[in-house]
């Protein structure tokens, strides 16, 4: 029986962990990458920046839990979140034994306001270059979820979810540039591009600007979505060196 009790002692200790999920949001404004977070309200690392996330309720599944976290703390909701992987290293929540699920998602900045609400004093979009020290461990899961956005832009057409309906190949290359942190030659980037056919010309130009106004595209997602079950495959990667500036 001492035996017995001593067992179901230790076996009990594996249900004393508790789960959490942390959201990387990334969006693309003035020509810079950012993330939003949240300024934490509450102890732990009260009045530090932090990821937008919080602990799983009991009778909550994952997915569930990222996305009622982040518009509980942020006002944002109807977003796509995409599962990254676990944080459990053993001492990474001062309060005890805490494994956090990270999501990642794209969102086009202007389409959503921000709204600080629960334990989050503020919510702020930050130039991710500039981030320095979080909470917890957050610039670890931040760095990760960034490192897989640098792989997927080169392989999919992920960017264009950070742009507005109607863009600039300009602003487009821009965006590539702040994610991959490299200068890309113009007329190269331009023309790797526009030989995928991926790019619908609206026959418009910018409007109210000081500089010769540029022409305008959109992402056309029913060509991309064909050319997929045909074979196509978006591929940036080899082509990196010839984009970059020569």
């Amino acid at each position: 029986m001492e035996q017995e009790s001593k067992t179901m002692s230790e076996f009990n200790n594996f249900f004393k962990s508790a789960f959490s999920v942390d959201n990387v949001i990334f969006g693309f404004d003035e020509g810079d990458l950012k993330v939003l977070l949240i300024k934490r309200g509450a102890d732990p690392f009260k009045g530090m920046w932090a990821l937008p996330g919080d602990l799983v309720y009991p009778n909550e599944d994952l997915n569930t839990a990222a996305v009622r976290v982040l518009e509980e703390l942020t006002g944002i909701s109807d977003v796509y979140l995409e599962q990254v992987r676990a944080f459990g290293a053993v001492n990474r929540h001062p309060l005890g034994r805490v494994i956090t699920i990270a999501y990642f998602s794209l969102i086009n900045i202007n389409k959503y306001v921000v709204t600080a609400a629960s334990f989050a004093q503020k919510a702020k979009w930050h130039s991710v270059s500039t981030v320095k020290d979080l909470a917890f461990d957050h610039n670890q899961i931040l760095d990760a979820c960034y490192n897989l956005l640098k792989q997927r832009v080169r392989t999919r057409p992920i960017g264009f979810e950070l742009l507005p309906h109607k863009f600039t190949l300009t602003a487009l290359q821009h965006l590539y540039e702040a994610i991959l942190e490299t200068e890309l030659d113009k007329r190269n980037f331009r023309k790797k591009i526009l030989s995928m056919n991926l790019l619908i010309d609206l026959n418009e130009t910018q409007e109210g600007v000081a500089h010769r106004p540029a022409k305008l595209y959109k992402f056309d997602n029913d060509r991309y979505d064909k050319l997929v079950q045909d074979g196509f495959n978006f591929e940036l990667k080899e082509s990196r060196r010839k984009l970059m500036a020569e």
